[in-house]
């Protein structure tokens, strides 16, 4: 069967690529306006991602906690990490998760077909299905808890986001760019920290940790792709028979808006960690910022590029 043999997906474009020897397909899942993108080739090494447009509201690091959170087990996987499993047992050329700013993105790469077809299964699974709803200590684990280790110690905040951020806030280098970009776009997605200001961690609860992937991890607020040599046709039916033909179209409201330009320069000071015995003059950075036009101005873009080189 072939790509345009399928009635549950909508052909937007399909165009040639010779530059990478490669025929590209922008598809629509009727059904739910899942969006999918398919680049058709010879390479073996085959290519699956999941993405979600997620903006969150706050630096409570939330987008950052659920990706963590979905790979701790799901409805057809119910083991306590088939992450590490897959980094043990799999024949994977690439295994990951991201959490940019705007998005988080679950991408997996193999060489074999039927281990392909496992990868793809389990982070379909892990995104749809996760086993967050039935067990709470995995937010706990994997976002915040308190700790008590003895009975006249501290009560100390414990997690591995919160603890992974808490090193990532440590370095003048990353408080520097973060601070950079929450400056420029105070009042969008991009003036929080989407991976969890250490501070604003633990005001995170639960049930807004649950209302976050019931809201943004929905086939309508979904990017999957897939590129290789590879059936595109059995990929598209599987995917839709065991996850995207569950759901029912949903409006989500995951829009990133623009920042409006600034009236006067903003002039702001932040404080950043040093080693014992550092000087101060010698660590003190100064910046100075500006926002030029967007992205999606190829022209521009790669302008920019050039010129920071």
């Amino acid at each position: 069967m072939r790509v345009e043999d399928l009635s549950t997906y909508e052909i937007i474009e399909k165009r040639q690529i010779p530059d990478i020897n490669s025929v590209t397909y922008l598809c629509r899942h009727k059904k739910t306006g899942a969006r999918v993108a398919l680049v058709s080739n010879d390479d073996e090494n085959k290519v699956f991602y999941i993405g979600f447009r997620t903006t969150p509201k706050d630096s409570t690091g939330v987008a950052h906690i659920l990706e963590h959170s979905v790979l701790c087990g799901s409805k057809e996987f119910p083991v306590k990490d088939p992450f590490v499993e897959l980094v043990k047992g799999s024949l994977n050329t690439f295994l990951n998760a991201m959490t940019y700013p705007d998005k988080t993105v679950y991408p997996v790469a193999s060489c074999n077909d039927k281990d392909f077809q496992n990868l793809m299964h389990v982070y379909l699974d892990a995104v749809f299905y996760p086993n967050i709803y039935k067990n709470e200590s995995i937010f706990r684990q994997e976002g915040w808890h308190y700790e008590l280790e003895g009975d006249n110690e501290e009560l100390k905040v414990n997690g591995v986001v919160y603890n992974e951020m808490k090193g990532a806030f440590s370095s003048p280098d990353d408080v520097l760019e973060r601070e950079i970009m929450n400056s420029l776009y105070p009042h969008t997605t991009y003036g929080c920290e989407s991976g969890g200001d250490p501070e604003a961690i633990p005001e995170l609860t639960y049930e807004e940790f649950l209302n976050f992937h019931r809201k943004f991890y929905h086939p309508s607020n979904s990017y999957i792709y897939l590129y290789g040599n590879m059936d595109m046709a059995e990929k598209l039916t599987f995917i839709d028979e065991h996850y995207l033909s569950v759901y029912d179209a949903l409006e989500v409201d995951s829009e990133v808006t623009e920042e409006a330009a600034f009236t006067t320069p903003n002039r702001i000071v932040r404080e950043c960690p040093i080693g014992e015995g550092e000087d101060e003059e010698e660590n003190t950075y100064l910046s100075q910022n500006f926002c030029v036009g967007n992205s999606l101005d190829p022209k521009l873009y790669i302008a920019f590029q050039i010129l920071d080189y």
